[in-house]
């Protein structure tokens, strides 16, 4: 299966827009793509802003928003404690379950988790072992102002200790008159992540779907994490 997963050093850093941007310019270059969100919390599918919507809109998949987003929950919260407060569980195998029915209706997936890489998704299991379990790659998508080098090389270390691919990383939303911290953290956390940055994407104010497809074909080098998929696929 060709595709990756989009995940983050936290919560609020883009994931989404990230993910939304990619899967409309891989649809612009005839890419045949899916997206997957299994989890999302404080928000109704069927709204037009929520992510599920975006995505499904921005991809322009056949799939319903409930086979894009299986696993919905009331409360903002990590999903392992929103379903708690529902009386819910959704375990690993069922995320990979339905995974298994979708993933050969298109030839390439963007799959996107929630919050970053070690939110508790259930009783026992994180995004990290989601990642695992789908066997995808993955883009971490931070943010770009004083404290995401410690994030970021975190989130990078921890993936690599569980055996996750990464293809790179994407800086998101920095300020139209950047500080020195957003001026210097892209070259020290390629540096130091010893992964590749994938761009340096500006914050938006205006967030609609055209704005956000010509925001990732601006600012991140899609050629580069298809490359990335390809070497992947290769080894």
């Amino acid at each position: 299966m060709k595709g990756f997963f989009v995940t983050g050093t936290d919560t609020g850093v883009g994931k989404t827009f990230v993910a939304c941007g990619l899967a409309a310019l891989l649809k612009e270059q005839h890419v045949d793509v899916g997206v997957f969100k299994p989890f999302l919390s404080g928000e109704l599918t069927s709204v037009p802003q929520s992510d599920t919507a975006l995505l499904k809109n921005m991809s322009e998949t056949s799939l319903t928003n409930e086979e894009v987003t299986p696993f919905v929950f009331k409360e903002p919260l990590a999903p392992y404690t929103a379903a708690k407060l529902e009386g819910r569980t959704v375990g690993l195998e069922d995320a990979v379950n339905h995974w298994k029915k979708i993933k050969d209706r298109h030839d390439c997936f963007i799959v996107e988790g929630a919050g970053g890489i070690a939110v508790p998704l259930g009783e026992d299991y994180f995004v990290s072992d989601l990642i695992k379990a789908l066997d995808l790659p993955a883009v971490i998508v931070a943010r770009p102002n004083l404290g995401t080098i410690n994030h970021t090389y975190l989130t990078v270390q921890y993936a690599k200790q569980m055996g996750i691919r990464v293809i790179g990383i994407v800086i998101n939303g920095i300020s139209s008159r950047p500080g020195l911290d957003e001026q210097t953290n892209p070259d020290m956390i390629e540096r130091f992540c010893g992964v590749p940055l994938l761009g340096v994407t500006p914050k938006l104010e205006d967030a609609s779907p055209t704005q956000i497809q010509h925001m990732i074909k601006d600012h991140v080098d899609v050629s580069l994490i298809m490359n990335q998929m390809q070497m992947g696929a290769e080894k």
